[in-house]
C-alpha cells in the first residue's frame, strides 16, 4: 500500500497516483485517499488534474477512475509500439478485402485526425486520408469513437460546443447527433454519407483497449456512388468490425 509521507509535494502525490492507476486499473476516490494517505478533497483535486491532462478518466461522475489515454499510450510505448503499428495488419487485411481506401483515425480534441491509411485499388477512389483533420461529428471515424466515450470524457470534450456544418448533410443539431450516437452504440458501427465532404462516404467502428475505452477507429472510405444504400454500408460494416476485432485483440495482447 502506497502511503503518502509527510512533506511530499503535490507533484510527488500525483506521480504516486499515476503509478497506482497503472497498477490497479480502477480506483474510487475513497481508495485513492486511503492509498495516498491524503484527505478526500486532496485526492479529488489530484484526480481532476490527471483527468484534465489525459492521465485518468472516469466513465460516470460517481464511478471509478481508470488510466486515461496518455497512460495507455505510455503502455504501448513501453512495448516499443504505437497504435498505428498494432492496427496496421488489420488495416492491410481490410484493404485487401474491400479494395477501398481504409484509414485509422484518432480523436484530437473535438476533431478526428487520420494517422494511417492505405489507398484503394479502384480506378475511382478516395485518396489516402493520412494527416487530414476534420470535426469528429462529420465523420464515421469520429462518430464511432464519440458513441463509446465515457460520459465524463464526452462532456469534457463536447459539452456546450456548437456543431460545424461542412456540407448540407452534416449533423448540426445536438438532438439529432444524440439520436445518431445512440443508434451507433447499438449497431457497433457508424456510417457517414457526405457529412464531411460531398461525394465521399464511409463506414467506421471504434478500436477499444483492455478496459473498453476507445483509442482509435478503423474506417472504409469510398465514393458515395459505391455506397448508394444503407444495405451496402452494412455489408462493409461487417468487414470493418472483423478488422476492429483483430485490432482490439492485438491491442489487448500488447497492453495487458
Amino acid at each position: 500500500m502506497a502511503k503518502s509521507r509527510p512533506g511530499l509535494s503535490s507533484v510527488d502525490n500525483a506521480l504516486q497516483l499515476v503509478r497506482l492507476l497503472a497498477q490497479h486499473r480502477a480506483l474510487r476516490l475513497s481508495e485513492v485517499s486511503d492509498l495516498l494517505g491524503v484527505a478526500p478533497s486532496t485526492a479529488h483535486r489530484l484526480l481532476n488534474s490527471l483527468r484534465a491532462q489525459g492521465f485518468a478518466e472516469q466513465e460516470t461522475r460517481n464511478g471509478p477512475y481508470r488510466p486515461g489515454p496518455v497512460l495507455r499510450e505510455v503502455g504501448l510505448a513501453s512495448a516499443g509500439m504505437d497504435v498505428r503499428q498494432v492496427v496496421r495488419p488489420a488495416l492491410e487485411r481490410l484493404s485487401a478485402r474491400t479494395g477501398e481506401t481504409v484509414s485509422l483515425g484518432v480523436l484530437e480534441g473535438r476533431n478526428i485526425r487520420f494517422v494511417d491509411g492505405i489507398e484503394g485499388t479502384q480506378t475511382v477512389r478516395v485518396g489516402n486520408r493520412t494527416g487530414v483533420l476534420i470535426p469528429a461529428h462529420c465523420t464515421a471515424a469520429g462518430k464511432a469513437i464519440m458513441a463509446v466515450l465515457s460520459e465524463v470524457e464526452f462532456e469534457r470534450r463536447f459539452a456546450g460546443r456548437g456543431l460545424e456544418r461542412r456540407t448540407p448533410e452534416s449533423i448540426s443539431a445536438w438532438p439529432e447527433l444524440t439520436r445518431e450516437l445512440t443508434a451507433i452504440r447499438k449497431a457497433g458501427f457508424a456510417m457517414n454519407v457526405e457529412e464531411g465532404e460531398k461525394g465521399v462516404s464511409a463506414v467506421g467502428a471504434a478500436v477499444c483497449d483492455v478496459v473498453g475505452a476507445p483509442v482509435a477507429s478503423i474506417n472504409v472510405v469510398l465514393p458515395s456512388t459505391r455506397m448508394p444504400t444503407k444495405r451496402v454500408g452494412r455489408e462493409l460494416a461487417g468487414m470493418v468490425l472483423d478488422a476492429v476485432a483483430d485490432a482490439s485483440a492485438a491491442l489487448r495482447e500488447i497492453t495487458r
